[in-house]
């Protein structure tokens, strides 16, 4: 029979520490936050229908995103024990120059339109953590003033090859003047993908003023408040636009590109060249016959082509048919920190976030881009840690099986 005591206060005491309660709103959200859902969750809460779904969403039926993801959810660890794990090394050489983390910043367009802040925020939070902030094309901040915000870090310019060949090559100049040192070429966008959520949420630029939006303004003036006070939304790189970003895109890039437009922006580009956007292994194979110095398998977040690889089913063999000669990175589909590791045990020298960061952009500007990057970074560690290697050299193959879930068909 279990003896029963009226409990004494000195015996309560140590049970009954309360926490201080954190007074900022933003803090308490930001820190309450454990994984890039949810900061996607608080992102949905605070910002307008129509920028989160040009965030969120991709093309069409939207299943190349999905896939994308589940690819890097159907994945199984092989863990070592008993290793000293004490100590762990998340960095290396990335295109010549160190990285404190197997991943960076991916270039993303219209990102004031998320959220004020923009790319100023994710320079700024690149720099804190000492990996890479790409800043796109079709950015919404200046080359210069994002140089200007991670003035010792590692920047790099991504480049959509106009129809305006000289427009598109005075960018690739100023960003060498700037200092950046790597030029992303993308070459998955011919035409634009067709993205039904922008297009049913009649999705402009800059945002219009519908009864339909100041409608769903009101639970979120904070958006609202910060885009009428701050400086008008505009792209960095090109005049104003006034119309839907589907027509921007069919009206500004070329659909004549070829192999031999790269070789000829490899020629006037002075840093290091990498080729984003190859979905085939013969592609990486060509791009790397070009001396190129890497490749990024991607299908452009799923918002291009519909139905597109999943890159990282393709990862494994582009990395041992290519990855002596030139590096394999990767992007699509990357919401934790497992999803980098794993990428990095399968043959990738770097990864690439691009909606990760923008969550937590819209979850609380910089501070939100620096939570979300401290969430990858702790879970890349944690599962080094728990695979039992102290370095991403000694992440391998044997440390991951890729389980089947869509298997090709015999053709």
């Amino acid at each position: 029979m279990v003896k029963r005591q009226i409990p004494k206060v000195r015996d309560l005491a140590p049970l009954m520490q309360f926490k201080k309660p954190e007074l900022n709103g933003k803090k308490r959200r930001l820190d309450a936050a454990l994984t890039i859902e949810d900061l996607r969750r608080i992102a949905k809460r605070r910002t307008p229908t129509a920028a989160f779904d040009y965030t969120d969403g991709s093309a069409e039926a939207e299943l190349s995103i999905s896939r994308a993801r589940q690819a890097f959810q159907d994945i199984e660890f092989s863990p070592s024990i008993l290793r000293d794990v004490s100590k762990v090394s998340t960095g290396w050489d990335v295109l010549g120059a160190p990285v404190a983390q197997p991943f960076g910043i991916a270039p993303t367009g219209f990102t004031r339109m998320m959220q004020t802040e923009g790319e100023i925020a994710g320079a700024h939070a690149a720099a804190r953590a000492g990996i890479p902030f790409s800043l796109s094309t079709m950015g919404t901040t200046s080359i210069e003033d994002v140089r200007d915000a991670n003035p010792h870090g590692r920047n790099w310019f991504q480049l959509y090859m106009w129809k305006d060949r000289e427009r598109s090559m005075s960018l690739v100049d100023r960003a060498a003047k700037a200092g950046y040192d790597t030029l992303l070429v993308t070459v998955d966008v011919p035409v634009a993908g067709a993205r039904l959520r922008d297009k049913r949420n009649g999705m402009t630029i800059p945002p219009a003023l519908t009864p339909g939006t100041v409608l769903n303004a009101l639970p979120r003036p904070q958006w609202w408040i910060d885009f009428l006070t701050t400086e008008p939304l505009s792209f960095a790189s090109i005049d104003r636009w006034s119309g839907t970003v589907a027509e921007l895109l069919d009206t500004m890039f070329d659909p004549t590109v070829t192999f031999e437009d790269l070789a000829w922006i490899k020629e006037q580009w002075p840093g290091k060249l990498v080729v984003k956007g190859i979905q085939t292994l013969d592609d990486a194979k060509a791009v790397t016959a070009l001396g190129v110095d890497g490749l990024v398998l991607s299908n452009h977040g799923g918002r291009q082509l519909d139905r597109a690889t999943i890159p990282f089913h393709l990862l494994p063999e582009v990395a041992r048919e290519v990855g002596k000669d030139t590096e394999v990175m990767i992007d699509t589909g990357i919401m934790s920190g497992a999803d980098i590791v794993a990428s990095i045990a399968l043959g990738a020298r770097f990864t690439l976030v691009g909606r990760a960061y923008l969550y937590g952009l819209m979850a609380g500007g910089e501070a939100g881009v620096n939570r979300a990057v401290d969430i990858l970074s702790e879970q890349v560690e944690r599962t080094m840690r728990l695979l039992g290697v102290t370095a991403l050299e000694e992440l391998g193959p044997g440390h991951v099986t890729q389980l089947e879930r869509l298997v090709p068909r015999p053709r």
